[in-house]
């Protein structure tokens, strides 16, 4: 077999002399004429392909997506989701290598960097094959059912069973896992016990016939429906940090969806990022993930995916880069006696593009931070505005000293918002009412909340000014005049004009009922189960909200594709009959709700 495999090109250039080893021993060299298809849409791949001399040019119908030179890969996409998209063509005469399917995903399962860089190289294919390719044929990967995916069957053992019986199943079953019955006790637990468990038992010292599973199995189970989306399953793995999810329907186990395989049937390559973020060990290295971040949601949004799983996923990835980012530039020390928050729409689990920094730092009473902690505090903000993350035009940022306080100091500073309410006290509250904690101790924060609720008044005047920012940006009819063409100005702000006074309408409802939640929709459930808005509002408002990002989305990533800046803007007269009419439909349920809250609060009093 060949020796002379280029193991500096990427994304090989991480492997092991193991991994190396395994190439060398599965690779082949394949040759094409010029203008041969290489692979055509429809086909079933069986091999990534690494191209040692020629060009091979990837077409979507006649157009041109990329060209494939020397030490390039090509169709991992293909490889992964079993389909082939596109059509590879040899530009010119092709020598390459061809590394079978089976040697990938066993590169994938052991080694995370090659994983997250092979995908990493794909995402960017994906962002120009998305904005080409059927809506219907994307959605059937982002909006599937689990069951649609590949489910492993389970194997089931007892906790008695010794744990050389079970490497003999993983063996027998081709399977990294096995679900543990214990009933010792009552009811019957289900645990697992996986491969990787394999090398605890190994290292124990105890021969492997002598050690039963069940002392060494996770019997608290991450368990999801065959019923549930695809993308769902993709966020339990994230939010858990787990590699498997098992599948039960009702009080039967149906099987287990390894990471893997649902790396295979979903191509946004979420977890991966994920993977990045985790296995970064400097800040360069996470400013790599952190591009991967916005490609993903442009992928996710172009290819169907609904906007309340995109902003789910979005907080869950910028939570675990704000997480990483801290402990790598933060002492340990720090990290555990303090707890680093985020607020705004980020908070709320609401971001989808990126926007500026609104986060704050709680330290922990009786600790004594390090003499340098303002320098470390301004390195962690220099370090998001370089992820792209601006840095708050009003310094709502851990680098500015008021939002960087002993837990002590952040009660005193919470009452005094609540006791002198003026506008800045207002609006400080306002954006404390939506942090959430990334990293540290996260009872901190919670304290301070919960101290904030105990502290929130029955004030009709205080909650009264409160909730009137709602009409802080609100120019009463000047939508409709956009929407019908009447209005010189060319853009309509979403934010402004809908988004805003909906989240903070919402966001003073949930103050006036004490109310813990963050996320706008969370509040809106809860308000619900209070009997303070009717089931047919709180759908209203969520479908609302939820088409108002979206738009705003879509408007954001039309800008980035010219180059522009990210506005807020939507250009009223570019939207489709459709579209007009639908957020003609929504600004209506904004407007109906401003009227709602008027009442409430009794803000013409004012």
């Amino acid at each position: 077999m060949p020796n002379a495999f280029n193991f500096s090109a990427s994304p090989f250039d991480c492997l092991t002399t193991d991994e190396q080893r395994l190439v060398r021993d599965s690779v082949d060299v394949v040759y094409y004429p010029e203008g041969d298809v290489i692979l055509d849409v429809g086909d079933a791949p069986t091999h990534l392909f690494v191209i040692i001399k020629g060009y091979v040019t990837q077409l979507e119908g006649d157009e041109v997506i990329t060209t494939y030179a020397p030490d390039d890969t090509f169709d991992g996409r293909g490889l992964v989701a079993g389909k082939t998209s596109s059509r590879f063509v040899a530009q010119e005469e092709v020598v390459a290598y061809q590394l079978a399917r089976q040697t990938v995903t066993d590169l994938i399962a052991s080694n995370a960097t090659f994983g997250a860089l092979l995908f990493s190289d794909l995402s960017n294919k994906l962002i120009a094959l998305s904005q080409r390719q059927s809506q219907h044929e994307l959605q059937s990967l982002t909006l599937s059912r689990v069951d649609e995916a590949f489910v492993r069957p389970p194997h089931f053992v007892d906790s008695d069973t010794d744990v050389l019986s079970v490497v003999k199943v993983f063996q027998a079953q081709r399977t990294a896992s096995v679900l543990v019955r214990d009933t010792s006790t009552t009811p019957e637990r289900l645990g697992i016990f996986t491969a990787k468990t394999l090398q605890r038992a190994i290292l124990s010292g105890t021969p492997l016939d002598q050690q039963p599973v069940g002392p060494l199995s996770n019997f608290e189970l991450i368990t999801i429906q065959p019923s549930d989306q695809v993308g769902d399953a993709l966020a339990l793995l994230m939010r858990h940090r787990v590699h498997r999810l098992v599948v039960s329907d009702g009080a039967r186990v149906v099987g287990v969806l390894e990471a893997l395989d649902l790396f295979s049937f979903l191509s946004n390559h979420s977890h991966l990022i994920t993977v990045q973020v985790e296995a970064a060990t400097d800040i360069a290295g996470l400013a790599q993930a952190a591009t991967q971040i916005t490609r993903m949601v442009t992928t996710l949004y172009r290819s169907g995916t609904r906007v309340s799983l995109i902003a789910r996923l979005v907080q869950d990835l910028n939570a675990r880069l704000f997480e990483r980012a801290w402990q790598l530039i933060a002492p340990a020390d720090l990290v555990a006696n303090s707890c680093l928050f985020v607020m705004g729409s980020e908070g709320r689990g609401e971001q989808l593009l990126k926007t500026d920094q609104d986060n704050g730092l709680i330290l922990r009473d009786g600790y004594t931070p390090p003499d340098n902690l303002d320098a470390i505090c301004l390195e962690f903000s220099q370090a998001l505005a370089a992820f792209g993350y601006p840095e708050c035009p009003g310094h709502i940022m851990v680098s500015n000293p008021m939002w960087r306080k002993s837990a002590y100091e952040f009660g005193q500073m919470v009452q005094q918002w609540l006791l002198m309410p003026d506008a800045d006290s207002l609006m400080n509250l306002a954006i404390f009412l939506d942090a959430h904690p990334v990293c540290g101790d996260a009872h901190l924060l919670a304290h301070a909340q919960q101290a904030l609720m105990r502290l929130a008044t029955d004030s009709d005047a205080m909650l009264a000014r409160f909730a009137a920012s709602i009409d802080a940006f609100g120019q009463s009819q000047g939508w409709w005049n956009r929407l019908l063409g009447l209005d010189d100005q060319k853009g309509l702000h979403l934010k402004k004009e809908g988004i805003f006074p909906l989240v903070h309408g919402v966001r003073s409802l949930a103050l006036a009922e004490h109310l813990q939640e963050t996320s706008t929709i969370a509040r809106i459930d809860a308000l619900v189960v209070k009997s303070v808005i009717t089931p047919a509002l709180a759908a209203d408002l969520t479908q609302t909200l939820h088409f108002l990002m979206g738009l705003k989305l879509k408007a954001g990533l039309t800008e980035m594709d010219t180059q522009q800046a990210v506005s807020g803007l939507v250009d009223v007269a570019k939207l489709s009959t459709l579209e007009r009419d639908l957020l003609k439909d929504a600004l209506g349920v904004v407007k109906h709700f401003k009227g709602l809250l008027r009442s409430r609060f009794k803000l013409d009093a004012l």
